[in-house]
């Protein structure tokens, strides 16, 4: 569990590290488990309903970028949700009612894991209130070298930037440049070794760059809300949001909370995860700044 002063650090800064949270058995399971699903994408030659795909990707040199869902396409995860020392830290954060939102896998390979661009989780699924939050269970040993996420500061506190490009289209990535007061030079990357886990505020800016080191970096990722946050979107099947329960019980009266709130609409240009979805932003914060490391 987190101390009372890691507690205090996550409502002010909107993060938190904690370390060895996995037992060794369990990280070795996962480990297992997604080499499993990731030779999987053998001889596959597009994105589906679970792989994403690096660009690099062929059929018989297969590069994952991301596995889909994880808790819906393969039941261990959503066992996994479960987990009991992270389970009781989420009630620390959210209170004694929780609900599994969604979960996916990301992994930069060495040399080529792709970046993610500045956003806020916020921006994706707004919420009747703000008690929700992102895991990131490491399950290789995190650091800048090799695409460690970076997390600006407070940023949750404040405003819910625009994620839309310049069609008008939701795009799910912010311009730096177009966000007066952010200051990207304190975000700070949650380092870590594997079997901890991260956890940040849903509305906290967030982003990575491209693994450059010869490690890989691989995040198991669980988005978690106190149960009385409803989705502004909606919900399609009651049974099925009734069964991501992890934790408590679930009201069917939403709290309602004041907080900056901008729709995720009109729907992306390019539909499927968000690298597909930020590839409509025509400038790159990340590559931008690759290239002028490059030049220099």
């Amino acid at each position: 569990m987190l101390s009372i002063s890691d507690v205090e650090f996550y409502r002010e800064n909107g993060y938190v590290v904690a370390p060895n949270v996995l037992d060794g058995a369990t990280l070795s399971k996962i480990r297992q488990t997604v080499a499993e699903i990731c030779d999987g994408a053998r001889g596959r030659t597009t994105h589906d309903s679970v792989y994403d795909l690096e660009p690099s990707h062929r059929p018989d040199a297969p590069r994952v970028r991301r596995i889909k869902v994880p808790h819906a396409n393969f039941p261990y995860f959503r066992e996994l949700a479960e987990y009991g020392p992270m389970v009781e830290i989420l009630r620390q954060l959210l209170g004694p009612d929780i609900r599994l939102h969604g979960s996916k896998i990301n992994m930069k390979a060495p040399g080529y894991g792709s970046p993610v661009e500045w956003h806020q989780d916020w921006a994706f699924y707004p919420h009747t209130n703000d008690d929700v939050l992102a895991v990131g269970v490491l399950l290789d040993d995190a650091d800048r070298d090799n695409g460690a996420m970076l997390v600006v500061p407070s940023s949750h506190r404040g405003p819910t930037w625009s994620h839309h490009d310049e069609t008008g289209h939701f795009c799910g990535a912010m311009q730096p440049a177009e966000c007066p007061g952010l200051d990207l030079s304190t975000a700070v990357p949650l380092v870590g070794r594997a079997g901890s886990m991260t956890f940040h505020h849903v509305r906290a800016v967030h982003g990575s760059a491209q693994n450059f080191s010869d490690r890989p970096r691989t995040l198991l990722l669980y988005e978690f809300a106190a149960a009385d946050a409803y989705p502004l979107n909606g919900v399609g099947d009651f049974a099925e949001f009734q069964a991501r329960m992890v934790a408590g019980t679930s009201p069917i009266e939403p709290r309602m909370v004041p907080a900056p709130v901008r729709m995720p609409l009109p729907p992306p240009r390019f539909k499927g995860s968000i690298y597909e979805s930020q590839t409509a932003t025509a400038r790159r914060w990340f590559e931008m700044r690759q290239e002028s490391a490059g030049a220099g």
